[in-house]
C-alpha cells in the first residue's frame, strides 16, 4: 500500500514491517471488539474485569465457566435483588448448587379486617449451602454473598454443610 517510491525500498519496508506487528493486534482487537462485552465470547481474564462492570458476585476463584455465567446473569440478577428468588440464584451461580433458605417471613390476603399476620414476628433468614467439600472460606464467601443479595433490613445466618455422598455401586 506504499507509493511506488518506498515499495522497492528495503529500509522502508523494514519499517513499515515493524509497524504492522506493532499495529496489528490493536486491530484484531478492534475488529472484534464487540466479542469482548458478551461473556460466553470475551477472553477469561477480560470476563472478571467486565464482571466489576455490571456487579457480578465473583471472588475470582470460580471455574471460568461459573464466572462466565456470573457475568451473563449479574444484570438480570440486579432487577430481584433482595428476594428469596434473586438470593437463591446468586448463591447458586456462586457455589453451583442450590441453597436451602428458611426465612420469617410471608404474604397473606384476608378479607376480614384485622386478620392474623402471616410469617413471624421476628425478621430472620437462614441459608444452607450443601457443598462436597466444605471449607472455612466457603463460609466467608456466602456470608459475603448473602450480606449483599439480601433484603436490607433482615437479621441473617449462613451453614455451608457437606453433602451426603452416595455410596459407588
Amino acid at each position: 500500500m506504499l507509493p511506488a517510491v518506498f515499495a522497492d525500498d528495503d529500509l522502508a519496508q523494514r519499517f513499515v514491517g515493524g509497524l504492522d506487528d506493532v499495529i496489528a493486534p490493536l486491530l484484531n482487537v478492534l475488529d472484534c471488539l464487540d466479542a469482548y462485552f458478551d461473556p460466553a465470547l470475551a477472553p477469561a481474564d477480560f470476563t472478571g474485569w467486565l464482571g466489576t462492570w455490571v456487579g457480578a458476585e465473583t471472588d475470582g476463584t470460580e471455574p471460568e465457566a461459573r464466572l462466565r455465567a456470573a457475568v451473563a446473569a449479574a444484570a438480570g440478577l440486579h432487577r430481584v435483588r433482595g428476594t428469596r428468588h434473586g438470593l437463591a440464584e446468586a448463591v447458586r451461580l456462586a457455589f453451583g448448587v442450590e441453597p436451602v433458605i428458611s426465612e420469617s417471613g410471608g404474604a397473606d390476603w384476608n378479607a376480614r379486617p384485622l386478620g392474623p399476620f402471616p410469617g413471624e414476628p421476628r425478621p430472620r433468614l437462614h441459608v444452607t449451602v450443601r457443598l462436597p467439600e466444605p471449607t472455612p472460606a466457603d463460609t466467608h464467601r456466602l456470608d459475603r454473598l448473602v450480606a449483599a443479595a439480601r433484603p436490607a433490613h433482615m437479621p441473617y445466618s449462613v451453614e455451608v454443610t457437606a453433602a451426603e455422598r452416595t455410596p459407588e455401586r
